[in-house]
């Protein structure tokens, strides 16, 4: 059976995730792919990056994103989390800060979920105090659903 998630449920998965799957339009067509994010649940943002390309190009022509976020133990037992936002592409120190905030939240999550030192974090760290840092963005949520279903077998 199939049931909604109470919000506590899905605050739960945005923050203790860090790889969901971007949803956005390109040319009328849909396109889904991983990425990495961060849920900022002080603002109710997620923070995400990107080097500069397709995706990048086609959330700025078309700014409608989702973002969806699974937790998978078997065909009968998930969670699912769907986002719906807005792309907001942000510059210089701002896009700084965000990339910043990202990189120590993702390294928290590593270091509780998977009690690993996130070592490839230093190369998010250092892309903040160059002047080529990468396309920083912000999903501004608009719409937040979430389903589950766990089926038990007893017998």
């Amino acid at each position: 059976m199939f049931k909604n998630l109470e919000d506590k449920e899905i605050q739960f998965i945005l923050e203790n995730n860090y790889i969901g799957q971007l949803g956005y339009i390109y040319n009328n067509r849909p396109y889904v792919i991983p990425i990495t994010y961060f849920f900022d649940k002080e603002s109710n943002i997620i923070i995400c990056y990107s080097g500069d390309g397709h995706k990048m190009n086609a959330m700025r022509k078309n700014n409608a994103v989702s973002l969806q976020i699974g937790e998978i133990k078997s065909v009968t037992n998930w969670k699912s989390v769907l986002v719906h936002g807005t792309f907001e592409q942000h510059f210089g120190s701002n896009a700084k800060a965000y990339l910043h905030k990202f990189s120590l939240g993702i390294k928290d999550i590593i270091l509780e979920k998977e009690q690993k030192k996130a070592n490839f974090i230093s190369e998010f760290s250092s892309k903040i105090y160059k002047d080529n840092i990468p396309a920083v963005f912000l999903i501004r949520i608009t719409e937040i659903t979430g389903k589950k279903r766990n089926t038990t077998n007893v017998n």
